[in-house]
């Protein structure tokens, strides 16, 4: 059986892994969840990692939400470039999943994001594993997860 894992940290300031595991659940079938959850956002890479090596997991969800401060970008970058490495060293897919709390005009909208976010990477997770067609279809087509799509790019004559 296949294996999801979702990563997440308590830093966050909504259950972004809560919203992703219930999503897969609505999403599909055929796969097992384990969440690992670690204190900050630079704690997400050897989670991911953890995951995959100890767990099997084929494909994991890292989710974070980094604060305003300049600070917090960096370690939002830092903690992007160990994911990187994560996948380059197992050869498995992590799926970034950051929101950021500058992102949102208020607290209201920045719950409203976390979970969409989560959710629609999620779905994105599962069609990575199971339908990668499903991905292919919508290449280059201007997704975006959150706030509202922005749509393709037109060759104008």
């Amino acid at each position: 059986m296949k294996k999801i894992g979702v990563a997440d940290t308590t830093f966050a300031r909504y259950d972004m892994g809560g919203s992703a595991i219930e999503e897969l659940k609505n999403t599909g079938t055929g796969f097992k969840i384990v969440r690992y959850t670690v204190p900050g956002i630079k704690d997400l890479p050897v989670a991911c990692k953890m995951l995959i090596e100890d767990q099997d997991c084929d494909i994991v969800m890292a989710l974070g939400m980094p604060g305003a401060l300049p600070i917090d970008k960096q370690s939002a970058h830092e903690a992007s470039s160990g994911i990187l490495d994560v996948q380059l060293l197992t050869n498995k897919h992590v799926i970034g999943v950051f929101v950021y709390e500058d992102e949102a005009k208020d607290e209201k909208e920045l719950a409203w994001l976390a979970d969409k976010r989560s959710r629609e990477h999620a779905v994105n997770t599962y069609n990575l594993l199971f339908k990668p067609q499903e991905l292919r279809r919508k290449a280059g087509k201007g997704m975006r997860e959150g706030f509202e799509d922005v749509g393709p790019l037109e060759v104008s004559e």
